[in-house]
């Protein structure tokens, strides 16, 4: 059977912290704002291949994504071009304001993929990772 779909269109995510997760996509890793519904509040956020829908959270008690609790986004995983650049952007995003880090760059099971793990500042869990087969 042929796939009846071509991909994803957009991911849409809610976060604790609209700005703060806006600002960690476009100002460390390069992202431009494409679009948003200030009355929502959103913002449309592209890297130029993907496009994110990042929403406000509007429940302040909202808890937090357990990844082993809960049904929905375990993890986003972003493609790194190479080994070096992947290390290159760990060293940057380490040290930004808000950034929980999971683990450093390290071989995803036996490898040869390398990843790492970190929460955003607006609670997203994020995996980047280069895979050079």
């Amino acid at each position: 059977m042929t796939a009846k779909t071509l991909g994803i269109d957009h991911l849409g995510l809610t976060v604790r912290d609209l700005e703060k997760t806006a600002t960690f996509f476009c100002d460390c890793l390069g992202w431009k704002e494409v679009g948003g519904k200030p009355d929502y509040p959103s913002k449309f956020i592209s890297d130029g291949s993907s496009v994110l829908t990042l929403w406000q959270v509007h429940n302040e008690a909202a808890q937090p994504f357990d990844r082993r609790a809960n049904i929905g986004l375990h993890h986003l995983a972003l493609k790194i071009a190479s080994e070096a650049e992947l290390d290159a952007l760990f060293n940057q995003v380490k040290d930004w304001p808000g950034i929980e880090v999971e683990c450093a760059p390290e071989f995803s099971g036996a490898g040869p993929k390398v990843h790492f793990f970190v929460a955003e500042p607006g609670g997203l869990r994020l995996e980047f990772a280069y895979d050079p087969r």
